[in-house]
């Protein structure tokens, strides 16, 4: 292991440490980020971000933002829907592979950001997607409240991520698989066993679907939901900015 690398723990000092760690962590992750997306969701990550799609009930033409957009599988299926999508990540390496899929970047264009300084106008978006984003923002509440202000009055948020569940016997069960086989999977692709013990360190620090939807409604949204994934290890979010 590299002698500059900072430990695991230190990503969740402060806001700020957070951003520096995950800025690192995912341009180190980025040409092997699908591979491991497909690995740990036991191949249903394609199936799980068309679901959250589907309850975006987006219309042709709808204006899309897709945040922590990664190598772009949400922003290509807002597409392939008729929506014009904008898809924004941290990692300039994730945009790269994205816009290196073939055939599948008309109407999405992809744009260097961080959620929470988002580089667009306010009220420009009728949905707004993200998968696998809020878990890994240094302030959750900064991001919910810059997604608010960029979405369009009624317009819908949709969020996939892993949930922290409630479940004492649940919850240890789903955060040691994810740390045996993240620590493995770290290993063999990055001779780094912490690389993906990120995920579950994470998660043990997450407010989890019932908190997520009380921040969601903090900040001004209305119509908040969250349904189960995976038996509850993950959960997609739906929530509404009101039309007045």
């Amino acid at each position: 292991m590299p002698a500059s690398k900072p430990p695991l723990d230190s990503a969740f000092v402060g806001p700020e440490a957070k951003r520096r760690y995950v800025r690192r962590l995912f341009a180190t992750i980025a040409g092997r980020y699908d591979l491991i997306t497909v690995l740990l969701s036991f191949g249903r990550d394609r199936h799980w971000k068309r679901r959250l799609v589907d309850l975006a009930d987006l219309r042709p033409g709808a204006r899309v933002l897709d945040l922590a957009c990664g190598t772009g599988d949400i922003a290509f299926e807002a597409a392939a829907r008729g929506a014009v999508v904008t898809g924004v990540d941290i990692t300039l390496g994730m945009l790269t592979l994205a816009n290196a899929k073939p055939g599948k970047t008309t109407g999405v264009a992809f744009v260097a950001g961080d959620m929470g300084a988002l580089p667009i106008a306010a009220a420009r978006f009728d949905a707004v997607t993200t998968g696998y984003g809020l878990r890994n923002v240094p302030d959750l509440s900064v991001a919910l409240a810059e997604i608010f202000r960029v979405l369009a009055p009624g317009g819908v948020l949709c969020s996939l991520d892993f949930d922290n569940p409630e479940s004492r016997w649940f919850r240890a069960i789903d955060l040691g698989y994810l740390t045996i086989v993240g620590s493995a999977l770290g290993w063999v692709l990055h001779r780094d066993p912490d690389t993906y013990r990120y995920i579950p360190a994470s998660i043990r620090r997450y407010p989890g679907a019932r908190g997520v939807a009380a921040l969601m409604r903090a900040a001004g949204f209305v119509d908040v939901a969250h349904a189960a994934v995976l038996g509850g290890a993950l959960a997609i979010h739906v929530a509404r900015k009101p039309r007045a």
